[in-house]
């Protein structure tokens, strides 16, 4: 009976064995078979694309590729440094009452355009008028007691001669004389400083300038004391410009110094110095005579006849220092000048179609233009755009540029933007 049984629960095993083999066995025959079909699938979709990317690098072997090219030519090239520059007033007067009163008339307009000479403002003249009057009396007194004075001594000198007088009296009116004389001289300053303090009443432009904001109303109290005055005035042209410059360039600065007035230009700031609009052309006048040790920089100075007013005290300017000018020298577009491990390169389209790499050492280089020291002739034509699809003897043509298109070919649109299309 347990014989039975055992034999029975051995076969169920079994059983149960062989269906969990033949279920495995079936999962990994579909598994296969998927494998197989999606590689198949895969194969089959990328096969177009290979042809494709196939015939496009077969036919990128076998076209020219579209260069745009410039002619290097021979001109005059001015060096310029470029720096950062603060625009300062020629000069700047903070006008102040000299004397103490009250403001009785205020002649200027905010921002006029004043002269030399002309009438800023009064001061209540009464007090310093009468101040005057009373030397002026004071020293007619003076005057008429020396003529007295003079009479008797010429009196006493003429009965001192004859000794009807004792001369010891006409020594004592000698004396007198001199004391009445040293008196009108002492009026007379008293009256120079009353008539200075009564022009100080009216207060005038010390410069030709421009009038700024009136800091004291008509009416008021002014007092000597005062530290706001009651207008600046500032020279607006000529102008001046401070600006720095690294340290490195004093030898060159100091050459082009003595050898004339280099010219300065100022451009707006914060824009390309070689493409920035000029606000005013200028020389340079100061060269400071130490360098700053704490930023390792030169001090100058420029001056600008401003006649524009372009130029504002206070403002941030761009300043290009021509401080020499490269005579028939070959250039070409700094576009053109590639660099690689050996050094400057730049590609030479011939006449045959084909780019040739010409290795080149490069002098002074700027926005516009890069001087080609040696390697290069003029009339050469180098190309300047299209360089990172050329190697060595690959064949190029010029491309057409389309005149409309107004600053060059069109450039790609950034990922994810759309393109504008011109109006047909």
């Amino acid at each position: 009976m347990d014989t039975m049984t055992r034999e029975a629960a051995d076969r169920k095993a079994e059983t149960e064995r062989r269906t969990r083999r033949l279920t495995l066995g079936r999962a990994a025959m579909a598994l296969s078979s998927l494998l197989v079909l999606a590689a198949i699938g895969y194969a089959i979709w990328l096969w177009p694309f290979g042809n494709a990317r196939s015939g496009a690098q077969n036919a990128n072997r076998n076209d020219a590729i579209p260069v745009l090219v410039a002619t290097a030519a021979t001109k005059d090239v001015p060096v310029y440094l470029d720096g950062l520059g603060t625009v300062q007033a020629l000069y700047t007067v903070t006008v102040r009452a000299m004397v103490d009163g009250q403001l009785i008339e205020v002649r200027f307009k905010e921002g006029q355009e004043v002269a030399v000479g002309d009438v800023l403002a009064r001061i209540d003249p009464r007090t310093y008028q009468a101040a005057l009057d009373q030397a002026v009396a004071k020293k007619a007194q003076d005057q008429a007691n020396l003529a007295n004075a003079r009479v008797d001594l010429a009196r006493y000198q003429k009965l001192a001669s004859t000794a009807y007088t004792s001369a010891q009296q006409a020594d004592t009116q000698k004396a007198l004389v001199a004391q009445l004389e040293a008196q009108v001289q002492q009026d007379q300053a008293a009256i120079d400083t009353a008539r200075t303090q009564l022009s100080y009443t009216t207060i005038t432009s010390p410069i030709d300038g421009l009038a700024g904001i009136r800091q004291v109303d008509q009416g008021n109290i002014v007092h000597t004391t005062d530290t706001n005055g009651i207008v600046v005035l500032t020279t607006m042209h000529p102008i001046s410009v401070i600006f720095t410059l690294p340290q490195q360039t004093l030898s060159t600065v100091a050459a082009a110094m003595r050898e004339g007035t280099p010219e300065v230009v100022a451009t707006l700031q914060g824009i390309d110095p070689g493409h920035s609009p000029v606000l005013d052309r200028g020389t340079l006048s100061v060269l400071d005579n130490q360098v700053d040790p704490t930023t390792g920089t030169i001090k100058l100075k420029a001056t600008f006849p401003n006649p524009d007013y372009k130029l504002w005290p206070g403002g941030f300017v761009g300043v290009r220092l021509n401080v020499a000018t490269e005579h028939n020298v070959i250039v070409v577009p700094p576009a053109a000048v590639q660099r690689g491990p050996s050094g400057p390169f730049v590609y030479v389209l011939g006449d045959d179609g084909t780019v040739k790499r010409q290795d080149v050492t490069v002098g002074h280089q700027d926005e516009s233009n890069a001087v080609i020291v040696s390697g290069l002739a003029a009339g050469a034509r180098v190309v300047t755009d299209g360089v990172s699809r050329l190697t060595d003897g690959s064949k190029a043509v010029v491309a057409q540029v389309n005149p409309n298109a107004g600053a060059g070919p069109p450039q790609p649109a950034a990922p994810g933007a759309r393109q504008s299309r011109a109006p047909s």
